[in-house]
């Protein structure tokens, strides 16, 4: 008996937690996608000498490894290493909030790269969009899928994650089947956008 109340009361504060932490997942995925909505618009001049032109080749290779380490999660968990598999998570949520924090700084700061501006006049010009041809649809559809499912994605990787973090797992796997899919998709999508881009920066 005593053991059954106890369990009881663990799993309602698991869910009490659940439920704040929720709110706070609410609340970080409306301030990223406020961020991401205002970056392109604002843009804050960096102090002189300062040049953030390092960051897409980095955010690419966060993106990288960040795909290997979701595909480490998924073998881990597959052969029934919990423990290893939460570890996997743990990094892969931390690369990509440092994905995001830098990524959001380097918008901010410099002016977007257009996908076939040549002449980095910030335009892409008949001429320019002749000469790129049906890449620059493939790239911007690329691109799209990759924004899109990103913004959709990151609430429901906070859930998945909470779910895990307050023990309820059979909640955690349900959600887990469909949000690593595209959590995946956009970790490897992001290099593919960067290595499409590379030659306008």
């Amino acid at each position: 008996m005593f053991i059954h109340t106890e369990k009881a009361l663990i799993m309602e504060k698991n869910l009490a937690l659940a439920r704040k932490l929720n709110i706070v997942a609410w609340v970080l995925t409306v301030v990223v996608l406020i961020l991401v909505g205002l970056m392109r618009r604002v843009k804050i001049p960096l102090p002189e000498g300062w040049d953030f032109s390092f960051l897409p080749p980095f955010h690419a290779m966060v993106n990288a490894v960040t795909t290997l380490v979701l595909l480490a999660a998924l073998y881990f968990i597959r052969k029934k290493q919990v423990e290893a598999h939460r570890k996997a998570i743990y990094v892969a949520v931390g690369l990509s909030v440092l994905f995001l924090l830098s990524y959001v700084a380097y918008h901010f700061t410099t002016p977007e790269t257009l996908f076939g501006d040549t002449n980095h006049d910030g335009l892409v010009d008949a001429a320019e969009l002749a000469a790129v041809g049906s890449s620059r649809t493939i790239y911007l559809l690329l691109l799209l899928s990759h924004i899109v499912l990103a913004a959709i994605s990151l609430p429901f990787i906070l859930f998945t994650f909470i779910r895990a973090y307050t023990n309820q797992f059979d909640r955690h796997k349900r959600l887990a089947r469909w949000v690593w899919p595209v959590w995946f998709y956009v970790a490897v999508t992001g290099p593919l956008v960067y290595w499409m881009l590379m030659s306008y920066y």
